[in-house]
């Protein structure tokens, strides 16, 4: 083969490799069998029958309509164990997470008879105000018909050193305020949570320090009659 010959042979080869690598190479690092992207994807249906928890969640509601029937102290029990009680003993962690563990949000229960505060530890009510200030926990004319309120409290004195200690305090308490939401739902009871509140008379009735700060209050009750 003569120099010439050679040097046309190379040529060829050479084109040969450089249009390959133009074929293979962009199909390298991804599925050359993967299907056009999708914009939307049905999702097959929620398989709710015989899952407990799909079931509550099913049922999950707000109700503004209360029956004034007071509630046994077995429900009340299981209400606040739900709300923010301890379920690892070991560690004395709870049922509703908090960041970073700080445990900021107390709850307290408004009844005919007074303001009591929930202590898991004990899992037992201290009356900081007694009589019946149920009408102090909102300013809807159903709080007072309701067979209790739950009032949560952001002790701020517990995140000193947390940053965005509003943002915490507020998504702490919507996890404790969901808790309730689903332990009513699977007991029959009415809740809605509430903001429509007068906060300074509140807090002054709760004998509440300046570090200690309202965020939500719950109304929780049988369903009113007839419904």
């Amino acid at each position: 083969m003569t120099r010439s010959k050679k040097e046309d042979f190379i040529m060829k080869g050479v084109a040969a490799i450089i249009l390959a690598s133009m074929i293979i190479i962009p199909a390298v690092g991804r599925d050359v069998t993967m299907p056009q992207e999708q914009k939307s994807i049905q999702l097959t249906k929620p398989q709710i029958a015989g899952n407990p928890l799909l079931e509550v969640l099913a049922k999950r509601s707000s109700a503004r309509e209360f029956s004034p029937e007071p509630l046994p102290e077995n429900i009340l029990s299981n209400m606040l164990w739900a709300a923010a009680g301890i379920n690892r003993p070991d560690s004395g962690k709870r049922t509703a997470p908090t960041a970073m563990n700080k445990q900021e949000i107390d709850v307290y229960i408004a009844t005919e008879s007074g303001i009591y505060l929930y202590e898991a530890k004990s899992h037992s009510l201290k009356m900081v105000a007694a009589g019946d200030l149920r009408g102090l926990t909102g300013r809807q004319d159903y709080v007072k018909e309701a067979a209790v309120n739950l009032i949560y409290v952001a002790d701020y004195s517990r995140m000193r050193s947390s940053s965005d200690q509003e943002l915490y305090a507020a998504a702490d308490t919507g996890f404790i305020s969901e808790n309730v939401y689903l332990y009513c739902a699977s007991t029959g009871l009415a809740t809605v949570v509430r903001a429509y509140i007068d906060k300074q008379a509140l807090s002054k009735a709760m004998k509440l320090r300046a570090d200690q700060k309202i965020i939500l209050a719950q109304s929780v009750g049988y369903p009113k009659r007839g419904r």
